[in-house]
């Protein structure tokens, strides 16, 4: 079984912003495999499903971004997934609005749900599959960009990003990491 799980804030007032892409994004795969989100004990809305014949487990944290880590943690133990077979799904700054890169055994990057996942694991040997959001205007900050809302041509390519998301992860999933890396991140996606 591998672990994907979407990074995001909890509550309506977030949703599209920049910052939940990652659940955005889990909740596209949950659609495609017919399957429906459910409050767990570990405070994360989970599903488990098949995707391409294999068994994945979808992880939404329902704590705020910046504590993301400590549901993710608990469900790679009880379930016993190592950290090479959990896959992290954010929001990036540095790529343009559905650009996908993706990332293994790397630090935070400034990314406070990335350093929560890494101090929860004791590592950073897990794949990060980052989505850009884009870069804010001039004068607005970082921390109030990733909080704000698509616009409608940018959200149009965050999804469109979507299946070719979906077609890294069962590289991932079928094929390793190392590969993956080498033929996702030279494309120019979405």
């Amino acid at each position: 079984m591998i672990i994907v799980a979407g990074l995001g804030n909890p509550g309506l007032q977030y949703t599209e912003t920049r910052h939940n892409v990652g659940f955005m994004f889990l909740d596209y795969l949950a659609s495609e495999a017919n399957a429906h989100f459910r409050d767990s004990k570990w405070d994360a809305d989970v599903v488990k499903t098949l995707l391409w014949q294999l068994p994945v487990l979808l992880v939404k944290p329902t704590t705020f971004m910046n504590l993301s880590g400590k549901a993710i943690g608990q469900i790679a133990a009880y379930y016993q997934v190592p950290p090479e077979k959990i896959i992290i799904i954010h929001d990036d700054l540095d790529l343009e609005p559905g650009r996908i890169k993706i990332f293994f055994d790397r630090g935070h990057g400034g990314h406070n749900g990335i350093r929560s996942i890494i101090e929860s694991l004791g590592t950073k040997e897990f794949v990060r599959l980052k989505i850009g959001i884009g870069r804010p205007p001039e004068k607005m900050k970082p921390s109030a960009f990733v909080l704000s809302k698509f616009s409608g041509e940018e959200l149009l390519s965050v999804r469109e990003g979507f299946s070719f998301m979906a077609g890294a992860i069962r590289l991932i999933a079928e094929e390793g990491v190392i590969k993956a890396m080498n033929s996702v991140n030279k494309k120019k996606n979405s």
